[in-house]
């Protein structure tokens, strides 16, 4: 939901609209003016709000609307969008250091522009747009907490050797620090050595490409050692965050606005219904804890993988509904150097 304010006088009997645009990008953005397409439309959605279709005191607001529209006076015309289920959420790959130019994300875009009809190709100096994000919460019942187990058998070796790891929960917060419980029972005549435990962040790009980057977010290589017949229980803490991962080439962060930091990528939730296609980019996560099992033979790796869930929690809707507005006025001309003139990066009020 949002508000348009118009201005009869620069209208000129024209018809305003808005549109509601999500975009999958995936390349150097300077080959879109060579010609080569590397943008994809997933979703568009327009409406008219001036002439209005609706008389305004009638139809229902929203109670941010209310505020805004008290505040921007008569000519401030009241708009809404419904998102589909299927559509992702915004999220970016972070480029490197020497990745000038060069983007790959899903990005959601509310543009508001003159034009006679709502196919008319809407010009620059007519329209406003403003980067919008999308973002799932985590669920309010999430499910059984995550564990994994494997039993190796060694050559000259009677006993195998047992590993189990566990999580408290199935859905962790970003910020929110993770217990990762590790049960190993070595029977067998190797030694277990090298133990390290880590969190690590999978990420599908799913339109275009079929990529996938694995990248380790959070890690810790412990001292920990289990003799041949002796065993090891121990619960060890590690916490993603991006603040730890600032210059990882191809870490998949929650889309950000310009000017404010993000986050690692929530996690996606996909329906059964929906094409993964669609989705453009999935993100995973999973704990992974490895070790080397040494003998006379030499060692093998012994590994065990957890998936689970990293998301924002659900917010308070009672602070939702107390949320104050700050209204700030906008000027094309506030971009000038800042903003190049072909630059079609969306601009934020």
């Amino acid at each position: 939901d949002g508000v348009v304010l118009v201005d009869p006088e620069q209208v000129k009997g024209k018809k305003v609209y808005v549109m509601l645009s999500c975009t999958f990008r995936y390349g150097r953005d300077d080959m879109d003016v060579m010609g080569m397409a590397f943008r994809r439309d997933i979703f568009l959605c327009s409406r008219q709000v001036y002439p209005p279709l609706q008389d305004k005191e009638r139809s229902v607001h929203t109670k941010v609307q209310e505020k805004i529209l008290r505040k921007l006076g008569d000519n401030a015309y009241p708009f809404f969008f419904e998102f589909p289920d299927n559509l992702p959420c915004s999220v970016c790959l972070q480029p490197g250091p020497t990745d000038v130019g060069k983007h790959c994300a899903v990005e959601f875009e509310v543009k508001a522009f003159c034009a006679e009809n709502q196919d008319e190709k809407a010009q620059k100096r007519s329209s406003v747009r403003l980067a919008i994000r999308k973002i799932q919460y985590a669920p309010d019942k999430g499910g059984a907490a995550p564990s994994a187990e494997t039993t190796c058998e060694f050559i000259m070796s009677d006993k195998p050797l047992h590993m189990r790891v566990s999580l408290e929960k199935e859905t962790y917060y970003h910020g929110e620090e993770i217990n990762i419980s590790v049960d190993i029972d070595n029977s067998s005549n190797r030694n277990l050595k090298d133990l390290s435990v880590s969190v690590e962040q999978v990420t599908n790009v799913v339109l275009y490409s079929n990529d996938k980057y694995v990248k380790t977010v959070a890690y810790e290589e412990t001292t920990d050692t289990v003799p041949s017949g002796t065993s090891l229980k121990k619960v060890y803490t590690l916490c993603p965050l991006l603040d730890d991962n600032r210059d990882r080439l191809g870490l998949a962060l929650d889309g950000k606005l310009k000017h404010e930091d993000t986050n690692l990528a929530s996690s996606s939730i996909v329906k059964d219904e929906v094409l993964k296609e669609i989705l453009g980019m999935l993100v995973a996560y999973r704990v992974v804890v490895k070790s080397n099992a040494a003998g006379i033979v030499g060692s093998s790796e012994v590994a065990v993988e957890v998936p689970f869930k990293l998301m924002h929690p659900k917010p308070d809707p009672v602070s939702e509904d107390t949320t104050d507005l700050v209204f700030e006025e906008f000027k094309r001309s506030y971009l000038k150097g800042v903003i190049g003139d072909d630059d079609e990066s969306p601009a934020e009020p």
